[in-house]
């Protein structure tokens, strides 16, 4: 039987346990470190907005000034998703 080792994506400690299913029947987990940021994690999203390399593309795409139209064309997400991300960043900019 295979062994599978399961890495917390926002700490990368392997300190993860199962945790149910998704609505969609996805395994999901939790990350048992107290310091993370991210508690619970799903491997395989089948939406891809939700996937963290996503979320970066979108805001480097943005920076190089490509438009919101271009973004969602090239990355193959919703124009809400684009728009709801760019915004989440513009608020935490103004934060810090």
């Amino acid at each position: 039987m295979a062994e599978l080792t399961i890495k917390c994506p926002s700490c990368s400690k392997q300190k993860v346990a199962k945790y149910g299913f998704s609505f969609k029947r996805k395994q999901r987990y939790i990350c048992r470190n107290n310091l993370c940021k991210k508690n619970t994690f799903i491997l395989d999203y089948s939406n891809k907005g939700w996937l963290p390399e996503v979320k970066h593309k979108i805001l480097q795409m943005a920076i190089n000034g490509s438009g919101i139209r271009d973004t969602v064309r090239v990355l193959g997400v919703g124009m809400n998703t684009v728009i709801k991300q760019l915004k989440k960043n513009k608020q935490t900019s103004k934060r810090r």
